[in-house]
């Protein structure tokens, strides 16, 4: 226990701490509406597609995470309008963005001139070298969705189990639905820092489905999410740590665990 209290005192272990529980806000909520609109892969379709702005701004001189999050909302809307106007089934949307972007991404990155960066923080994410900046963003984020979310519940409820009901019902399902695909862009490019390209899906996914198995409502799956990610993200960090073993990989391992004991718990309760 003293040797984890030790960690403490080391900035990068508290700022690894501190972005762990945002992301965890962060993933959980929007996580939880993604698997209750069942469209889990639009996080690896927005994910991927961000790779190309990535690949873009790095060729130009612009930060790339920059262009990730351009590439990110485009690819979001372009998902939503498509599967929406343009008669496209939402999952081929979600895979023809999804290896165009990241094609984009690979050629950009081989025409850059001179150094080509290494991909693996971009890919599998290093939550142990968050700057304050990155949790200046997280912090942001999540007091803007628990924000939005608070006010707009019904809406969101409604929207993401029944759109065309809540149509009927006069709710302004077109824009709760492009807003909500921004949001989910901008979360999942500053999540891409800690767990990276590779395994932002299963942060915005294994948490809600594991609160899932004990709740149908929206807002406990919610706050269930939170609290698995978080639980998660703070066991794979120490353990990370202690095993010397990359973080992203460490913390989706650990959340898979817990998923698995939560499911055998649930088997075991209704026996």
């Amino acid at each position: 226990m003293n040797d984890i209290l030790s960690l403490l005192s080391f900035d990068f272990f508290r700022n690894a701490l501190l972005a762990a529980t945002l992301t965890s806000v962060i993933a959980g909520i929007v996580g939880s509406y993604i698997v209750a609109r069942r469209s889990v892969f639009i996080s690896g379709g927005i994910t991927h597609a961000s790779f190309g702005g990535m690949g873009i701004a790095y060729f130009f001189g612009f930060p790339p995470f920059m262009g990730a999050a351009l590439f990110a909302i485009g690819s979001s809307l372009g998902i939503e309008w498509a599967s929406r106007k343009a008669g496209i089934r939402e999952d081929s949307a979600i895979a023809i963005l999804w290896s165009l972007g990241m094609a984009i991404g690979i050629i950009f990155l081989f025409l850059t001139p001179g150094y080509t960066p290494n991909l693996m923080g971009f890919l599998f994410g290093d939550i142990l070298t968050v700057k304050i900046s990155d949790l200046i963003g997280l912090l942001i984020a999540s007091i803007i969705i628990i924000a939005l979310v608070s006010i707009f519940y019904e809406a969101i409820l409604s929207t993401a189990f029944d759109s065309e009901f809540a149509s009927t019902s006069g709710l302004p399902v077109t824009v709760v639905r492009y807003s909500a695909s921004v949001v989910i862009a901008i979360t999942i490019v500053l999540s891409i820092k800690v767990m990276g390209i590779i395994l932002v899906l299963s942060l915005f996914t294994i948490p809600p489905t594991a609160a899932n198995l004990f709740s149908k409502n929206l807002k406990s799956i919610m706050f269930g999410s939170v609290i698995i990610s978080l639980a998660g993200s703070i066991c794979g960090l120490i353990i990370a740590y202690y095993f010397d073993l990359p973080s992203g990989a460490t913390i989706i391992f650990t959340l898979t665990g817990f998923y698995i004991i939560l499911r055998i718990f649930k088997a075991i309760k209704i026996k």
